[in-house]
């Protein structure tokens, strides 16, 4: 199917240079992306809930912080 679409020019350049480097044409590489893309979505839609055990207490620990990375 034959469609039009706007992209920001910068996405194109990406684009158009993934394809190159893979030796394939745009149209593969949009293609491509967008499966991906779908597919993440429709997995993430049949995950089911996660279940966090928590216990009672009075909060954090003295010097536990949560917003601390710990890289």
């Amino acid at each position: 199917m034959r469609t039009t679409i706007r992209l920001d020019e910068n996405l194109l350049k990406e684009a158009k240079l993934l394809a190159a480097r893979r030796g394939t044409t745009l149209k593969s590489v949009i293609e491509d992306v967008m499966r991906e893309s779908l597919a993440r979505q429709h997995d993430a839609k049949q995950c089911e809930p996660v279940q966090l055990t928590t216990f009672k207490g009075n909060g954090l620990l003295p010097g536990v912080d949560l917003d601390v990375s710990q890289d």
